[in-house]
């Protein structure tokens, strides 16, 4: 029985409560394929989280969650884990830092995708370099033509 608790702690603590769908890691995987990451984005595209911040933002109870739920890229279920977190400071701490700088990494990661998705200026970047996201979200070589060229 102990066995199992530590287990779920560990895995607890080592999991993160923002995820990305079946088809934004495929997008994801095909914005690497062309070396465009968070890191490296085309044009003028922003991380609007960052992890260090969220993490370090974690040592007082729930403010990191607080910090990712607000914002740009803001996922409002943060709130609930924030409020959690606080509840349970200073056991939270532990999972909380974590969590919280592995949550921002993955909500940079949507919002990249949703920019080159859904955003005019992302889409024009794209298109600049050849490429278009797919109704299924694949990246493909797009036509150069007099208004990509």
């Amino acid at each position: 029985m102990k066995k199992i608790a530590i287990a779920a702690a560990l895995s607890a603590a080592l999991s993160a409560c923002t995820s990305l769908t079946y088809q934004e890691r495929n997008t994801l995987r095909s914005l690497h394929a062309e070396g465009i990451t968070i890191d490296k984005p085309l044009g003028g595209w922003e991380a609007p989280a960052s992890p260090v911040g969220a993490g370090l933002l974690n040592i007082l109870p729930g403010f990191g969650n607080f910090y990712l739920a607000s914002g740009n890229g803001g996922d409002s279920n943060h709130y609930l884990y924030g409020f959690l977190n606080l509840l349970t400071w200073p056991l939270s701490v532990v999972w909380g830092i974590p969590e919280a700088a592995v949550d921002a990494g993955r909500i940079n990661e949507r919002e990249l995708i949703y920019y080159y998705t859904f955003n005019p200026a992302g889409q024009e970047e794209l298109r600049a370099k050849g490429f278009e996201i797919t109704a299924s979200g694949r990246l493909e070589a797009v036509p150069v033509t007099g208004k990509n060229k």
